[in-house]
Formats: C-alpha cells, sequence, structure tokens
C-alpha cells in the first residue's frame, strides 16, 4: 500500500498578505477622514509624507538586500505602517517628524529583524514611541477640534506650518498651540491627567470646552469611525475578535472598577474607550499577525494584558495615552503566551 501525502484539506489561505492588507488600509478611511474633518489638513500632510519615507526606505532596504523591489511595494506592509503612524502624530508637527519616524520603523525595526514576518515588535509603534521618547513636545501638540479653535487653516496653510514652522499669515507653531480662551493644544486624557494632578475632581475637569457631551470634542467620533473600520474587518474575517475584544475588556473591567470606587479621581469607562487611540490600537495595531499571539486563547490573554496595561498607564503612569507601549511590552510576552496557550496537537498527552 502506497501513502500520499498532502496539505491538510482542513486548512486554506484564502487572501494573500497584498489582499490583507488592502483590507486594513480600507477600514481604516472613515477614522483617517473623521481626524482631517476635526483635526484639519496636516493629517493629509503626515499621511502623505510617511507613505512616501516608508517607500524610499522599503526600496533602499529591499535593494541592500538583494530582493525584489516590487514585490516589497505590492505587498502593502510598509504602506499600511506608514498611515498607522501618520494617523498616530498630530497634524501639524514638523516635516522631519514624521520622516524621522516612519524611517526607524521600516529600516530598523522591520528589515533589521529580517522583512516582512520577522519582527518581534510593531514597527509603527515601535517608530511612535522613539517619536514620543525623543520629540515630546512637537508628540503631545495636538490641534484643538476645528469648532472651538480660533485657527482655520486651509490645506495649504497646514502645508506651511508643517514644513517651515509658519502659516503665511505669519503665525508660528507656538501660536498656533494656544487655540480659543487660553486652551492650549492637548488631548481629553491629556487634559483630564493636568486637571486631576492640580486636584480638582472629575465633574469639574470636565467643565471645559474640549470634553464636549461623549469623550472629548472630535476623539469621540474619530474613535467610532475606527471602531467602524474595526468591525468591517472583523466581518471580513480579516482579523478575529479575540485581541480586540481582549483589549477591550481588559481596559473596560478595571476602569469600571475605578470609576465606581473613585468617580471623582477616576477616568470613566467611556471616556477610555473613546478617547486617545483605544479603537485604533484595539482592530487596527494590536491585531497585527505578526506580533501578536498565535492562537485564539492566547490572542484573548495578548489583548487583556494590553488593555489592562493601557488602563494601568493612564492612570498612574507618565503619559496620558498609552496604547503604543503597552502593545510593545505585550508584544515582549507573545514567546510566552504562545508557549502555554497552543493547543496539543493530535495524538500527544501534553506539552513537552
Amino acid at each position: 500500500m502506497t501513502f500520499k501525502l498532502a496539505a491538510s484539506p482542513h486548512s486554506h489561505q484564502r487572501r494573500t498578505t497584498q489582499q490583507v492588507m488592502r483590507w486594513v488600509y480600507m477600514a481604516l478611511i472613515p477614522g483617517v477622514i473623521a481626524l482631517i474633518y476635526f483635526f484639519g489638513w496636516g493629517v493629509l500632510w503626515q499621511l502623505g509624507l510617511a507613505i512616501i519615507t516608508a517607500w524610499v526606505a522599503e526600496a533602499a532596504c529591499m535593494s541592500l538586500r538583494g530582493r525584489p523591489i516590487g514585490f516589497a511595494w505590492r505587498d502593502h506592509t510598509a504602506l499600511v505602517t506608514a498611515i498607522l503612524l501618520a494617523i498616530s502624530i498630530p497634524g501639524l508637527a514638523p516635516w522631519w517628524l514624521i520622516v524621522i519616524g516612519t524611517a526607524f520603523s521600516i529600516v530598523v525595526v522591520k528589515h533589521v529583524y529580517g522583512g516582512v514576518g520577522q519582527n518581534i515588535f510593531n514597527p509603527a509603534m515601535a517608530g511612535y514611541v522613539l517619536l514620543l521618547i525623543s520629540f515630546p513636545v512637537q508628540m503631545t501638540s495636538w490641534p484643538l477640534p476645528q469648532e472651538i479653535s480660533q485657527f482655520d487653516l486651509s490645506f495649504m496653510d497646514s502645508a506651511s506650518v508643517i514644513f517651515t514652522g509658519f502659516t503665511p499669515a505669519g503665525y508660528n507653531l507656538e501660536q498656533l498651540r494656544m487655540g480659543a480662551d487660553g486652551l492650549t493644544m492637548a488631548t481629553p486624557l491629556d487634559s483630564l491627567r493636568t486637571a486631576l494632578n492640580h486636584q480638582l475632581t472629575m465633574s469639574e475637569a470636565l467643565q471645559q470646552p474640549i470634553f464636549g457631551d461623549l469623550a472629548g470634542l472630535g476623539w469621540q467620533w474619530v474613535n467610532i469611525a475606527f471602531l467602524l473600520g474595526g468591525l468591517v474587518l472583523l466581518k471580513q474575517r480579516i482579523i478575529s475578535w479575540h485581541i480586540p475584544g481582549g483589549m477591550l475588556l481588559g481596559l473596560l473591567i478595571p476602569a469600571t472598577l475605578a470609576w465606581m470606587f473613585a468617580p471623582d479621581q477616576s477616568v470613566s469607562p467611556l471616556m477610555h474607550l473613546l478617547s486617545g487611540a483605544t479603537m485604533l490600537g484595539a482592530f487596527f495595531i494590536a491585531t497585527d499577525p505578526v506580533t501578536a499571539a498565535t492562537s485564539n486563547r492566547g490572542r484573548l490573554y495578548f489583548g487583556l494584558l494590553i488593555g489592562f496595561i493601557v488602563f494601568a498607564i493612564r492612570t498612574w503612569g507618565g503619559y496620558p495615552d498609552a496604547v503604543a507601549f503597552a502593545v510593545l511590552l505585550a508584544n515582549m510576552t507573545v514567546p510566552i503566551i504562545d508557549k502555554y496557550t497552543q493547543p496539543v496537537a493530535y495524538g500527544h498527552g501534553g506539552r513537552s
């Protein structure tokens, strides 16, 4: 009797890397539109700079490694990295900021480790953390939402600020950092942290115009837009529910407990969910298949860990938003998570 060996009939790879990445950047479109609508045209300029830098860096690395450049461009992994980093930084940040961050993400975090599928850290978040630690002022100067800002910057005005530091009317970036009624460029989470550090109660802090009616002007709708894009990825089975569900649960449970026991000194669960990069992180960053856990149970633990770290850093750490740090720290734990959550192979009684 002879036997023929073949791949398992129950294992199918229905989509290529190119197709998966295409779905990811298409699902990002609602969130990108919301960012542009609420925070201005600078977002679009940052996207353009990041994409150009990513393509150039990718081409240079592939050329040095003797690999075909066209193939690397066509798989869209560098494009997705560029988009994720560009929408994570302030829209009016100087042009060199996004160039440095994107080049680091592609050259060091991706190619130094061997290219697609070999990196152990999320490239976009590693680039973000590099920029945040190296240039904290530029990385925390977010524009005020358009409806409460005294400056209405056009497409070319935004370009002028990004490339020269001045608007055509002569306003510099420092002047643009101050909005109407003395409001500074800060995210709702950053404003809350500052208010609580000044011994204000949560109800007093929420009187600031930047918070609006829900979880922060602009930010709440940006997060809802990324949530909608994430649901598209779930429906198309590009991602599974385990990582985003685990991350949101890992953030929601401690946030709810803190809110119940100390409501005047704790950020509400709703604001945790709809502020900062929560939904972007849950559906588009933490779900990176290369740097996340591999089994469904492992992915759930991975997501729970990220959510809890986000809560811990937002509550006790030195940064108002913590998604990038949480993802990178969780990336470090993937080998041990995989070791203890891999299903037992058929015919084996236990793990070696």
